[in-house]
């Protein structure tokens, strides 16, 4: 496994235990070392809503697949994992701009924003996941797009999109893509898992 050091440090000594753990359930749930996108929706995915969140989860996994050969290894799997749920705020928006912006053109289109807020709304009224939200997707999605479309071009570019959501906590929160929106629960240690401690 000679890509451990090209992940992200992380404080602490549990890092390599964690690792291994987060391996260990990635092997055993995916033998072949890759997850496709059928076995990411049924193993990494089953926290949500069935149906409602497979478009949701496609988009996921295509933002995972950083080199588009249509399968995630381990390597891509953890970084986005440890990314999402240790990141910084800009490395959260960075790759959430890469979820929104479907096509890879890097620039984001209302056309691509409404598809990608209408699968978490789909998937967030079924799982109840968020308390219910007053604006419509099409509604969320053209306030966003008149806060940070600055030069009025009918696209986000990622600078906008950064920008936008750092200077303004309810656009942040809209578009920061939620580790609890899509299941990753860290496996159990273990130690943890037999009852002892050490």
């Amino acid at each position: 496994m000679g890509q451990a050091a090209t992940l992200p440090c992380r404080r602490g000594e549990s890092y390599v235990t964690e690792l291994y753990e987060w391996f260990r359930k990635f092997i055993n749930e995916c033998p072949s070392g890759l997850i496709t996108l059928h076995e990411f929706q049924r193993h990494f995915c089953n926290g949500t809503v069935g149906s409602e969140s497979a478009e949701y989860a496609e988009q996921i996994f295509r933002t995972l697949d950083t080199n588009g050969d249509g399968v995630v290894d381990f390597r891509e799997y953890v970084m986005a994992i440890s990314m999402l749920i240790e990141g910084s705020a800009v490395e959260k928006l960075h790759w959430s701009f890469k979820l929104y912006d479907k096509d890879r053109d890097g620039a984001i289109t209302k056309e691509e924003m409404l598809e990608i807020m209408q699968a978490v709304y789909k998937m967030s009224v079924a799982a109840a996941l968020t308390k219910p939200n007053p604006l419509t997707a099409e509604e969320c999605t053209n306030r966003i797009f008149v806060r940070l479309d600055k030069d009025n071009n009918a696209i986000i570019s990622l600078e906008e999109f950064i920008e936008g959501a750092l200077d303004d906590d309810w656009i942040r929160e809209m578009l920061e893509c939620d580790p609890s929106t899509v299941k990753v629960e860290r496996p159990l240690r273990r130690d943890t898992a037999l009852g002892t401690h050490g």
